[in-house]
């Protein structure tokens, strides 16, 4: 494992070890070593300077330190696991003021109170076990555009392929739809589990999303979850059948719709889903 240290820090192994931070299972934790790599994740969020950047599960800091080298102004990191609070005040005692630890759940944080008004990037190589929620939650607010720029997160590769994958990949769903209708989604390169310790079973991707200005179709982000999980819920079902879930007109919502109900949701494109919520919210 490579480890090119140059903020006068110890190796993260180190720090590792000192503090018995072995990965646990139950918080989705693998830990990124090697800081070469840590700082080509930090260069893809783009220029960093005049940002604050969130972090979530931070870990040892390899991520965080990358950050800081590659010139983010603040990060605020979120931390849930209180064995690595130690080794998070090594960084912060080496770059002072420029690191904000937050010892606590990031699925329970109000993001608005985080960012605090600030100009706000999200870098993070998330636990697996909150990749998604944490996701779609940044990409739901009923504010739009949303309190950050941009998001630069690794997720399994398979969850990658389902954020950025388009109508009629066998990948597309609800997923899909979310990141696509209100941003841009793009995958970046892949992480290959040896990067990792420990080295998890699945080849980890990172994923750069913009969010659009505006969507270019508007719908109601209540409606379009609505009818998305009725679609997919029986992705197999042509429209007809999988939508009455919703318990409404379904020949008439596919009709306002402009679709066709013997089509399967995933033939159906972004903008096609948002005329369904459309009329759904009619």
């Amino acid at each position: 494992m490579i480890e090119t240290p140059d903020d006068n820090l110890p190796r993260l192994s180190e720090v590792i070890e000192r503090y018995g931070l072995s990965a646990r299972k139950s918080l989705g934790q693998n830990f990124l070593l090697d800081l070469n790599l840590t700082r080509r994740i930090a260069r893809t969020a783009g220029p960093l300077e005049g940002f604050t950047v969130i972090e979530v599960g931070p870990g040892p800091g390899g991520l965080t330190r990358a950050l800081l080298l590659e010139g983010a102004e603040k990060i605020v990191a979120i931390e849930r696991d209180e064995r690595a609070l130690p080794a998070l005040a090594e960084i912060s005692e080496a770059w002072p003021d420029r690191l904000e630890v937050i010892h606590g759940d990031a699925l329970g944080a109000d993001w608005n109170a985080v960012a605090a008004g600030r100009c706000i990037k999200i870098v993070a190589n998330l636990p697996y076990n909150i990749a998604t929620p944490l996701l779609t939650g940044w990409l739901t607010g009923q504010t739009w555009p949303p309190f950050w720029s941009s998001l630069t997160l690794m997720f399994q590769k398979e969850v990658a392929h389902r954020i950025c994958a388009n109508a009629g990949d066998d990948a597309y769903g609800r997923l899909s739809i979310i990141s696509q209708w209100r941003s841009d989604a793009l995958k970046m390169f892949d992480v290959s589990p040896k990067a990792f310790t420990p080295p998890p079973r699945v080849t980890s991707s990172i994923v750069h999303v913009s969010p659009k200005a505006k969507p270019p179709i508007d719908c109601d982000v209540a409606m379009l979850e609505k009818v998305t999980a009725a679609a997919f819920g029986q992705r197999r079902k042509m429209l007809r059948s999988s939508l009455k879930a919703l318990g409404a007109d379904t020949s008439s919502l596919i009709e306002q719709a402009g679709l066709n109900p013997t089509m399967r949701a995933e033939e159906v494109d972004v903008a096609g889903f948002c005329r369904l919520a459309n009329a759904f919210a009619i």
